[in-house]
């Protein structure tokens, strides 16, 4: 049997894993534009030198070679009959079983958007901040995140608070935080609440105790060089870090593809796209059933890539039963000093307080996480 999977991320590689060790004689073909994974959870270090870009790249090379999977570098431009040809800058591939995990994109349509750094594209956008931070003296940094208004759950907000407090850290720690205006901005009143009701209440705890101001409950509607434009008026602002809301890959429109609202693949629970046979979706290019709260984070993809590798090796051996996506927001919100635990499930919301073993337990994890790719 010949299965590709399409992505190099988080979901992407955890598929590969979960359908070699369930289906060990099958031929893995792997389609994406690079070999390598950047550990994204760890671009939020990068302005404090904790980490350095280098850290955060990993050649796949020897990962692909121990799990036998032929890569193929090309980026997807298209699907065909029912999922069984993929369409590519370099070629058509044909499959008899396809878990789509390449990743979405961010809806950049607000004008003037070009004035704003978005961390989550990449480490060249994490350098950007690093760089910009090492040339201020002083000024005011304005940090926010959007959504998309037809998909709740295509959001990123966890790294924007991270960048939020590290920052705050950060200049602390270089004794300049009095030389800098910090203010927080979300088109929600109540921002965060996807990471449990209490959330709210407790950053704005946060956001007073470190003398960080806020702008809540005003839509974004565009940017320019120094500015911040809300429909409840105007920031003025010397660095802007903006994460707005996240739509499917752009390769989806030439596609039958059920598309949601939002623009995302449309998945039942069990990861399958809707209506497809042999057709899966993991990460953040699928709309998945299940709670609002639901995260676009490593975690919940890896969970999603999992289902997938499972329910279509079900599919192809036709015994057991397939299972269901277990939905769950787990991460540590760090300061760069401290970290705050929060696991969400369908049962409730665990949240500690901030505390520096969260802080030393994500690096920690990091380093595990990323030694079975190295």
């Amino acid at each position: 049997m010949k299965i590709c999977i399409l992505g190099t991320g988080f979901a992407a590689l955890t598929a590969i894993k979960e359908t070699r060790k369930r289906l060990p004689n099958a031929q893995i073909q792997v389609i994406g534009p690079c070999k390598e994974l950047i550990y994204y959870p760890s671009l939020i270090w990068m302005p404090s030198g904790l980490r350095q870009a280098d850290d955060l790249r990993i050649d796949l090379h020897n990962f692909f070679n121990r799990q036998r999977v032929e890569f193929i570098q090309a980026s997807v431009t298209g699907l065909s009959a029912d999922g069984r040809s993929v369409q590519t800058d370099q070629g058509e591939f044909d499959n008899e079983g396809l878990i789509i995990a390449s990743g979405g994109r961010f809806i950049k349509k607000l004008p003037g958007i070009e004035h704003a750094i978005t961390p989550c594209e990449g480490i060249p956008a994490a350098q950007h901040i690093t760089d910009r931070l090492k040339g201020m003296d002083s000024g005011t940094i304005a940090i926010g995140f959007g959504g998309n208004p037809n998909e709740p759950a295509a959001m990123r907000g966890g790294p924007m608070f991270e960048f939020l407090f590290g920052i705050d850290t950060l200049l602390r720690q270089q004794g300049r935080r009095d030389k800098f205006k910090l203010v927080f901005f979300n088109p929600a009143s109540e921002p965060g609440k996807r990471l449990g009701d209490k959330f709210p209440e407790k950053l704005k705890v946060m956001l007073a105790k470190k003398g960080i101001e806020s702008h809540l409950g005003h839509k974004v509607v565009g940017f320019e060089a120094n500015k911040v434009k809300t429909e409840g008026g105007e920031l003025d602002a010397d660095l802007i870090l903006f994460m707005p809301g996240m739509t499917g890959p752009a390769w989806l429109d030439n596609t039958a593809l059920p598309k949601s609202a939002g623009g995302m693949i449309k998945a039942d629970n069990d990861a399958r796209v809707k209506g497809m046979d042999k057709v899966y979706v993991a990460g953040d290019a699928g709309s998945f059933e299940g709670p609002a709260w639901q995260p676009k984070q490593a975690h919940a993809a890896d969970i999603q890539a999992k289902t997938a590798a499972h329910n279509l090796t079900v599919d192809f051996e036709a015994k057991g039963e397939k299972i269901q996506i277990k939905h769950e927001l787990i991460c540590i919100v760090d300061t760069l000093s401290h970290g705050m635990l929060i696991r969400r499930t369908e049962s409730g919301t665990l949240m500690l307080p901030p505390c520096r073993l969260m802080h030393y337990a994500k690096r920690f994890f990091e380093g595990w996480y990323l030694r079975q790719y190295r």
